[in-house]
């Protein structure tokens, strides 16, 4: 019961995010990460979306990159980049115990690891989790680490 309740308020998010705002999931139908955001440039400044010609691919999932030395950088040590509990919205995790999609726009970096967020309307208002995650960020954080394992498999 609680999968198939989980899965509502996914399908739910997702179908509000794409109305309203770019919310993804962690890997599209075509295995390519994050919208195609290059997760280096979460570490160097502002997230970029990443060209399909400076690609490369991690554990069967196709990373795209803003610029070759991003891309180098990435197939190098791939696991510094790599976003938290599988790209999916991190307070989901933690607060819900469940898999949001995310908005690549709306992250964290917490000791070097890279955090992402839901952050579109929902019931009428914004619903932006990053704010509860600053607010709760040690409580969350451990809470989304414990929930992961369980989650991962929901």
């Amino acid at each position: 019961m609680k999968t198939l309740k989980q899965l509502f308020i996914f399908a739910g998010l997702l179908f509000v995010g794409a109305a309203a705002q770019a919310q993804i999931a962690p890997v599209d139908g075509n295995n390519v990460a994050i919208g195609g955001y290059d997760v280096v440039s979460y570490f160097t400044g502002t997230p970029q979306r990443g060209f399909e010609s400076f690609s490369a691919k991690h554990k069967g999932v196709t990373y795209y990159f803003f610029t070759k030395e991003n891309r180098s950088a990435f197939t190098k040590a791939p696991e510094n980049y790599m976003p938290q509990f599988g790209g999916f919205c991190a307070w989901g995790v933690g607060a819900k115990s469940a898999k949001f999609p995310v908005d690549p726009e709306s992250f964290d970096i917490i000791d070097g690891k890279l955090y992402l967020f839901f952050n579109a309307p929902f019931n009428g208002e914004r619903f932006n989790t990053i704010l509860d995650w600053h607010s709760r960020t040690s409580e969350l954080q451990k809470a989304a680490h414990a929930n992961w394992p369980k989650v991962k498999n929901s």
